[in-house]
């Protein structure tokens, strides 16, 4: 570590500086209390309106109301962020301000989370069962600081339950649902069952254990399924079928204001890619066929340990220590099928991808008492190691890398005025693979009269490169694809403005209303460029790009009585600079966002009906195509769709049982139609993209016990 940046971060820890995290507070969702307590940002859990940052919450009324299974299930009506499924890879993956699951950062607990390209990023949505979730919390803006590299355009942070009322409690629940208009018990549909026990041990422990099975059984649409071999391009599915097996534990202990927590989880996912192609094998003598096709099994698996400690070390200071080992694998298990016989030969097997990773987190806080002002420190430590195959060679060498991470950070919360605050905060980040890096923010905190709230601030994060983007090797008779291992990691800085004013006119009524314009930009963003070269079309990564966003959210949210209703309304334009373009390519291309709910619970009966929607307005984009006359470039578009769900709430029994029956996209919505894509070493500028199987109803049963 060079000296220069020992000094700052010495400066930084001893006193306030002129940086620190994004902040702006959101509206809260339906049937949610403006009371409700967050922890993403914060120097200890407060209430959502006093939080410095801002922090939209999904809470655990509003997961149930969606019927969500899964994250992705929970994030597709929240404003400002896209669900990208993939029906190739049965991948389900996310965009905020139009960059991509490498911008920002996916937690559990405030500790990252390990996928199949990362540590907290490029996470697969679909993977992340809601069973033990308490809430979600979703952070918007640069969270460098508190949250360290790739923080760029947010985090979502998921908070567990770690705590139950009871000294027994049981949660079980079945869901089943159709994907489109398929469904049966055997080999259609989606079929849910979780089992969730709990037991306050004594006054002071709590443990508790549980179990999701996710059983997706694909969508044929047009296709015929594994057991057909007629029609060329019919067998197999649409989307390809999962089967995911998911057990979590925990060990919760409190004792005044201290508190230890131990979580482990086993995540077991076999996904079934049926080839659309056989071989009919005909025999002509005896006029025969022996159809065969080339099968494969995707199996990942998942382990989690995460050990937790806070509390106050007499009035010295206050701690939170967290530990965790992770590790990930994924196995592909290819062979040949003959159809018609149900028999599978010529079995062969690789591990694809595995990854493990040490990780420890810990803030420091109170150690300085002083009225006026509040001061955090920590510090970061990550260690991953691993490999990961570029293609489905079987006789490819793995490319195993190791990067150790080591970050120290420092903030402040500082009173100028009993109505004025600033939070400054600095993170330097060191790597065994990069040069420093240093991420810093500023917060300005202002409440005018009548309790209007102003907030500016500014923050910055870097991106570090991926492992595709330093070293991949994917070289064959069409491709030449090599990885950088000199690339640079990319800059990020995000401003926000920020008013918000709740109005509350009597116990029964109340209304929010808050406006938010925001400025991103991203420098030396990494992408494929192509490489003239004598042998043929090359293409490599480079630091030559930049990406713009600008924007503006109007959120208003009303709650009167049992009935909450919610519109919100984002005017965003990006602008995206392609490599060796013309200047005029790099200028804003705007895009409206419309998200609506409502709520309302029947008194009489308790039966709670919700509505959401949300409208994705046309997206614009500059990309290089090429003919007979040479290369130009050329306005792509997205068009725009609208998506919504319905729900319907009933308890019966006391509160035990519950039902559940919804309706999702209820457009129908199946793909739409996309020229934004320029041919590249992975691409073909394919005009459509996939969001979903269509129309689909469910219906769960959930029964709670308590005693």
């Amino acid at each position: 570590m060079k000296r220069n940046n020992i000094l700052v971060l010495s400066a930084f820890c001893v006193m306030p500086m002129a940086t620190m995290a994004q902040v702006h507070d959101t509206i809260t969702p339906p049937n949610s209390n403006l009371g409700e307590i967050v922890i993403s940002g914060q120097f200890s859990p407060q209430s959502i309106n006093k939080a410095v940052n801002n922090v939209t919450v999904l809470n655990r009324q509003r997961l149930e109301n969606l019927g969500a299974v899964t994250l992705a299930d929970a994030l597709n009506q929240v404003m400002n962020i896209s669900i990208l499924p993939n029906a190739g890879t049965g991948r389900s993956s996310v965009k905020m301000f139009g960059l991509d699951a490498q911008y920002f950062t996916i937690l559990v607990d405030n500790v990252p989370m390990i996928s199949d390209e990362g540590f907290g990023n490029n996470t697969d949505l679909t993977q992340i069962n809601l069973d033990d979730i308490e809430q979600v919390e979703i952070v918007e803006g640069a969270m460098g600081v508190d949250y360290g590299a790739n923080a760029v355009t947010g985090i979502i942070n998921i908070i567990t339950k770690k705590n139950n009322l009871h000294d027994w409690n049981v949660n079980f629940y079945t869901q089943e649902e159709t994907v489109g208009s398929e469904y049966n018990l055997k080999n259609k549909g989606k079929h849910v069952q979780g089992l969730t026990l709990g037991h306050n041990i004594s006054d002071n422990l709590y443990a508790s254990v549980s179990y999701t099975h996710n059983d997706f059984k694909g969508w044929y649409n047009d296709k015929k399924g594994f057991t057909y071999f007629g029609d060329e391009n019919k067998r197999g599915h649409e989307w390809l079928p999962k089967n995911q097996n998911n057990v979590k534990a925990l060990l919760n202990y409190h004792h005044k204001s201290y508190r230890v927590f131990y979580k482990f989880e086993y995540f077991d996912e076999r996904m079934k890619d049926y080839a659309k192609t056989f071989a009919l094998n005909e025999d002509p003598v005896f006029e025969t066929i022996d159809p065969v096709a080339k099968d494969r099994l995707v199996n990942t698996k998942r382990w989690a340990n995460i050990l937790n400690t806070s509390g106050n070390l007499k009035d010295i200071l206050r701690f939170d220590l967290s530990f965790t080992y992770q590790k990930q694998e994924r196995d592909i298990d290819f062979y040949r099928y003959r159809i018609k016989y149900d028999e599978k030969f010529d079995r062969n097997s690789y591990k694809s991808e595995s990854r493990e990773v040490f990780f420890s987190r810990g803030t420091f806080s109170d150690f300085i008492k002083w009225e006026k002002a509040k001061f955090q420190v920590g510090y970061e430590v990550s260690n991953s190691k691993g490999y990961s195959l570029m293609s489905e060679s079987l006789g490819e060498s793995p490319q195993s890398k190791s990067l150790g991470s080591y970050d120290f950070y420092a903030s402040s919360e500082i009173n100028v005025l009993p109505n004025f605050m600033i939070r400054p905060g600095y993170r330097l980040i060191t790597s065994n693979t990069f040069d420093s890096q240093h991420a810093m923010s500023l917060m300005l905190k202002y409440v005018l009269p009548n309790d209007y709230e102003v907030r500016a601030t500014v923050g910055t994060s870097p991106r570090l490169p991926n492992y595709e983007e330093l070293y991949t090797y994917f070289v064959d008779v069409n491709h030449d694809l090599q990885g950088n291992p000199n690339l640079n990691p990319e800059s990020g800085k995000t401003f926000f403005l920020n008013v918000k004013k709740t109005f509350v006119f009597t116990d029964d009524l109340e209304f929010s209303t808050n406006l938010t314009g925001r400025y991103l930009n991203i420098q030396d963003k990494i992408d494929q460029i192509q490489v003239i070269d004598p042998d043929g079309l090359k293409f490599k990564y480079e630091n030559v790009n930049r990406y713009r966003n600008v924007g503006v959210t109007f959120l208003n949210q009303m709650r009167w009585k049992t009935l909450d209703v919610g519109l919100g309304f984002t005017y965003s334009g990006s602008a995206q600079q392609i490599y060796g373009a013309p200047g005029d390519t790099d200028k804003f291309l705007y895009t409206p966002e419309v998200t609506a709910n409502v709520s309302y619970k029947l008194p009489s009966t308790s039966t709670t009906f919700s509505l959401y929607y949300k409208f994705n307005g046309e997206e614009s984009r500059y990309k290089m195509e090429s003919d007979l006359f040479g290369e130009y470039y050329i306005k792509g578009k997205q068009q725009s769709y609208s998506w919504m769900d319905f729900t319907v709430r009933q308890p019966f029994f006391k509160n035990m049982l519950y039902v559940t029956a919804g309706v999702r996209n209820m457009f129908d919505v199946l793909s739409l139609t996309s020229t934004t894509s320029s041919g590249t070493a992975h691409s073909s500028g394919n005009a459509t993209q996939q969001l979903g199987y269509g129309r689909s109803f469910f219906l769960k049963l959930q029964y709670k016990l308590g005693f």
